[in-house]
């Protein structure tokens, strides 16, 4: 393989996994109300998702969204109200006091491994890289582990930025008003995404 080929794939899984959307709006939402160590297993649980939808899309999945629309409609529909969902519960957050609230807590790891397969934009990621970037014939697989650890490596570097941002905006805020507001402008943008799926 090139070097063509890995830098390739590294610049659209940094644009990919950097720019905004509903896992980096809830990461930054995450790290503002419970740090950034809390927020941690929500970063790498995005990252495990993703490698799984990597194989699961390279393993023929993507062919039955093919024959079966009908599925990927539904998954739609599905990942919208879960997508309002959870807009829904970060615009009506507590106000963080010193993140010691032990009745909120953030995503879990599997909570963010399974969000993955209701988030839109992580599909349309998956499926463009593999479209894109999979070599045919016997470098088929070896090229999807690629992705596969290219897409890790960003997504962990990414996530972590925006948690660190979250973290540095929630020191910030140092009133019960100013924590309602930030908590209603994560969960609007968080809402916003919504439009993307259709």
């Amino acid at each position: 393989m090139e070097w063509q080929f890995f830098i390739s794939i590294a610049m659209f899984a940094l644009v990919m996994t950097g720019t905004p959307g509903p896992n980096n709006v809830m990461l930054t939402a995450s790290g503002a109300n419970f740090g950034y160590r809390r927020s941690l297993p929500h970063a790498f649980g995005i990252g495990v998702g993703l490698m799984s939808m990597v194989f699961l899309l390279a393993s023929g999945l993507g062919l039955i969204f093919q024959q079966y629309p009908i599925i990927q409609e539904a998954m739609k529909w599905i990942g919208s109200g879960y997508l309002l969902y959870l807009a829904w519960k970060i615009a009506n957050a507590k106000p963080s006091s010193g993140h010691s609230d032990i009745t909120s807590k953030p995503m879990t790891f599997i909570e963010a491994a399974l969000f993955q397969y209701l988030n839109p934009k992580a599909w349309m990621m998956m499926v463009t890289a593999i479209g894109s970037f999979s070599l045919e014939g016997g470098e088929y697989w070896w090229s999807i582990l690629v992705i596969a650890a290219i897409f890790w490596i960003f997504q962990i570097q990414t996530s972590s930025i925006w948690v660190g941002f979250g973290t540095l905006i929630g020191r910030w805020l140092s009133s019960s008003s100013a924590w309602r507001r930030f908590n209603l402008c994560m969960g609007s943008l968080t809402a916003v995404c919504v439009v993307f799926i259709w």
